[in-house]
């Protein structure tokens, strides 16, 4: 009987370890498989590879220039009476920019056409004397000494009588130069003076250019110059038209090598007849001495880091490491040939996403919202103007135009 009670005891024992341990039949239950994560990329992280036109040749940069511009200067020393043209204004050629006083230089014309004249009658006399010497001396009135004397006294009147001619001459170019003048068709860039300023000659006055033409001066490495050659084209962009790209010709090559950068200065040619650039804009581009139309990708997606170049291509929602074969460079739009490893339209990561993922993880690229609109540009307009104000969800009143009608006789006038 005792031995059964043990029995009971050790029995309940053992049902309560059961229960606190949680002792079952069945073996102890896995936990859940985890999930595979999934990386989300953005579609400024992918690139797609394309056939593109591809250019290659040596980067340029430098500012514009006017081909032709000169710096109009006084002549003549005086007080400044009028100003005719102001910065921006077209000018044609030998038209009247400024007048320096000239009452001055007209009472000097005035002198020296007197002595003219005088000169002229000086030269009749001797010419009239000369004449009658001539046949007293045949007649033997005269003597040959005074004969001669009447020749010489000729000659005299002959020179001053070019001497004030001479005088004359420079009377009237100098009163000339009291006018200052456009020396080409051109625009004025620059003015220095004002009226009522007392200028010296060689004093400078105004900058007139022709903004038809323009001249980029840059340097390419002299081990490039053989992808140089004169009337190769140059593509560039200009600070200030966004993507939008010029074209010029390579106009000239100096022909001597700065020994202190080992650079050749070379001079391009650009056309502006519709005076959509400016002189003094920043341009960089490249001298296109090679074109190639190719499937590339971003030099950004590229991967040198291993003993092949490589791109982490996305197939099928995975992340695969591509080997790939390189081929020309596009500098300018930050493209590059794939020759081999790669077919159009296969996505490569781009930039740092390029850290986030790696070989064989799941990605995902996000598609942009359908109500995503594109970034405005708040900054200052054309000529330093100032932005537009932000819009809001009210609809701004629309501004009318300025009256250019003068207001009617007795109504008040409108306010600021």
């Amino acid at each position: 009987m005792r031995r059964a009670r043990l029995r009971q005891v050790f029995g309940g024992v053992a049902l309560g370890l059961c229960a606190l341990t949680g002792c079952s039949k069945d073996a102890k239950e896995a936990p859940p498989p985890q999930e595979e994560l999934e990386v989300s990329l953005g579609q400024e992280n992918v690139a797609r590879a394309e056939v593109r036109d591809l250019r290659s040749g040596p980067g340029i940069s430098g500012n514009l220039q006017a081909r032709t511009a000169a710096a109009v200067r006084a002549e003549v020393g005086g007080t400044i009476l009028d100003i005719n043209a102001q910065q921006g204004q077209v000018v044609k050629k030998g038209e009247e920019l400024a007048r320096i006083e000239d009452a001055t230089l007209k009472d000097q014309l005035i002198a020296a056409t007197a002595a003219v004249r005088t000169a002229r009658s000086a030269l009749q006399v001797s010419e009239a004397e000369l004449e009658r010497s001539a046949k007293l001396s045949k007649a033997g009135v005269v003597t040959q000494r005074d004969f001669e004397r009447a020749q010489l006294t000729l000659e005299q009147a002959k020179g001053q009588l070019a001497e004030a001619r001479s005088r004359q001459a420079l009377a009237k170019e100098q009163l000339a130069r009291a006018r200052v003048v456009a020396p080409f068709a051109g625009v004025v860039s620059e003015r220095q003076a004002s009226a009522g300023d007392v200028v010296q000659p060689s004093a400078p006055l105004f900058t007139v250019v022709d903004p038809r033409t323009l001249r980029l001066e840059a340097s390419v490495p002299a081990a490039q110059l053989e992808q140089v050659r004169v009337e190769t084209p140059v593509e560039f962009h200009v600070t200030g038209y966004g993507d939008r790209s010029f074209r010029g010709v390579v106009e000239r090559i100096n022909p001597v090598v700065d020994p202190a950068t080992g650079q050749v200065r070379i001079y391009v040619a650009i056309p502006n007849t519709d005076l959509q650039l400016l002189a003094g804009l920043f341009a960089e581009g490249r001298v296109a001495s090679r074109a190639e139309q190719a499937l590339a990708i971003p030099i950004d997606a590229i991967d040198d880091t291993g003993t092949e170049p490589s791109v982490l291509r996305i197939q099928q929602g995975r992340v695969q490491r591509v080997n790939i074969t390189l081929g020309m460079r596009d500098e300018v739009s930050r493209q590059v040939q794939v020759r081999s490893g790669l077919e159009d339209g296969d996505v490569v990561v781009l930039g740092a996403a390029k850290e986030q993922v790696v070989e064989g993880a799941r990605v995902k690229v996000t598609p942009p919202r359908p109500d995503a609109k594109p970034v405005e540009d708040s900054g200052p307009g054309v000529g330093g103007s100032e932005p537009p104000p932000p819009s809001s969800g009210q609809r701004q009143p629309t501004p009318q135009p300025a009256s250019t009608q003068p207001p009617e006789e007795g109504a008040a006038p409108p306010s600021p």
